[in-house]
């Protein structure tokens, strides 16, 4: 049988477009968590689904899935591609995809809000119209998390210097499946109103002025699952907390897409504070281990230097360090770890910071939650024998 050179193209197309959208997906093998593992392996079809779209799709300027953000495009070349995996933030379970698009923005002509719409209206509206469809028959997940570094182009001393911006936007899946259904930019608006977005981990909206003043717009912003709107707390600390970050940043390794924010529990207002915390790849054991490790290792050595920002008189309850533990390995390779809070309120922490209560006193007085579960937290026996409290 005689195939023509048009079909035979076709199908070496579709092969060639197969295989690189299975090389888009992380490997389910690839990732530590055993519950992110298991979704990673049974909606593999749906992941190598959203990839294949999103090769299909002609962007603008040339956008590659990347495991990494920052690179330069003949690094890119040979980095890992391998971006779409489940993971986990902020107590959601999210589908994270990640990739630079190599637009070089002017800062002359461009303010950081029209850049970041740009790359909102060119990358992440064609990736979200791939992924929610994708999913939308299944129970996972939580929400969409996009994180997008573009360029910008800057004049320093008169010469044009380029470097990298980042973009991260929070979808809900509900929101998501309305501003893909959506038939018109106001609909669009009304479900993006209801996600949170950052430029290199300040709080940004996606969304023009015009639009804002919608009727769609303000039946969404105030309704009470709205997320990107700041708090009165956010809005009085929020020059102390962008000081905090820039200053303790080295040391504490904050979450560039998740600054800090203010929650409210057991009545209380926590200030949460995203960390990733690396242990050695020798750290390895159960998650009570690893959570004591990140207590001693990372959280201990901050809560001096944090209250040093707030005043005694700091109208909140407590601080949320919210870590993200995983092995050093595991981290290199962008896979998902344990997700560890210790919710400990102020007047404990003080007495810490004083020396008048040690470690395991300062734990007890709060909580502690492991992938959103409450534990106890014996840190002398979990480090010694991976073992819960008592």
């Amino acid at each position: 049988m005689q195939i023509r050179s048009s079909t035979l193209l076709a199908i070496v197309l579709t092969c060639l477009s197969a295989l690189n959208s299975a090389g888009q997906v992380l490997a389910p093998a690839e990732i530590a968590d055993p519950a992110l593992r298991g979704l990673q392996q049974s909606h593999l079809g749906e992941l190598r689904t959203i990839a294949a779209e999103i090769a299909s799709h002609h962007f603008p300027y040339r956008f590659y899935l990347s495991r990494k953000l920052d690179l330069t495009e003949r690094d890119q070349q040979s980095s890992d591609r391998r971006s779409i995996q489940f993971d986990r933030f902020q107590g959601q379970l999210v589908l994270k995809i990640t990739g630079n698009y190599f637009a070089a923005y002017s800062a002359a002509r461009m303010t950081n809000e029209e850049r970041a719409r740009q790359t909102y209206r060119d990358v992440m509206l064609p990736i979200l119209q791939a992924a929610a469809p994708a999913l939308a028959g299944a129970d996972v997940p939580t929400a969409f998390a996009l994180e997008i570094s573009h360029h910008v182009v800057r004049k320093v001393l008169g010469v044009d210097t380029e470097a990298a911006e980042n973009i991260v936007l929070i979808l809900p899946k509900a929101s998501a499946q309305l501003l893909t259904a959506a038939r018109d930019e106001a609909g669009r608006a009304a479900a993006l109103v209801k996600g949170a977005a950052y430029l290199n981990g300040a709080p940004i909206s996606l969304l023009p002025g015009d639009l804002m003043e919608s009727p769609a717009i303000q039946v969404s912003a105030a309704s009470p699952r709205a997320s990107n709107a700041p708090t009165k707390l956010e809005v009085e600390y929020r020059d102390t907390l962008a000081k905090m970050m820039k200053e303790l940043d080295s040391q504490a390794h904050f979450l560039p897409y998740a600054p800090p924010s203010f929650i409210a529990f057991r009545d209380g207002q926590y200030l949460q504070i995203p960390i990733a915390a690396t242990l050695a790849t020798s750290d390895t054991g159960s998650q009570y281990k690893l959570a004591a490790l990140a207590f001693d290792g990372h959280v201990a050595h901050l809560i001096r230097d944090v209250l040093a920002y707030f005043k005694e008189s700091a109208d909140f309850t407590g601080i949320d360090f919210s870590a993200t533990v995983r092995l050093d390995s595991a981290n290199a390779e962008g896979q998902g770890g344990e997700a560890v809070e210790f919710l400990i309120p102020m007047s404990a922490l003080r007495a810490y910071a004083q020396f008048n209560l040690t470690g395991q006193q300062l734990i007890d007085a709060g909580v502690v939650l492991i992938n959103g579960e409450r534990a106890g937290l014996d840190l002398q026996a979990a480090e010694d024998h991976g073992a819960p409290s008592k």
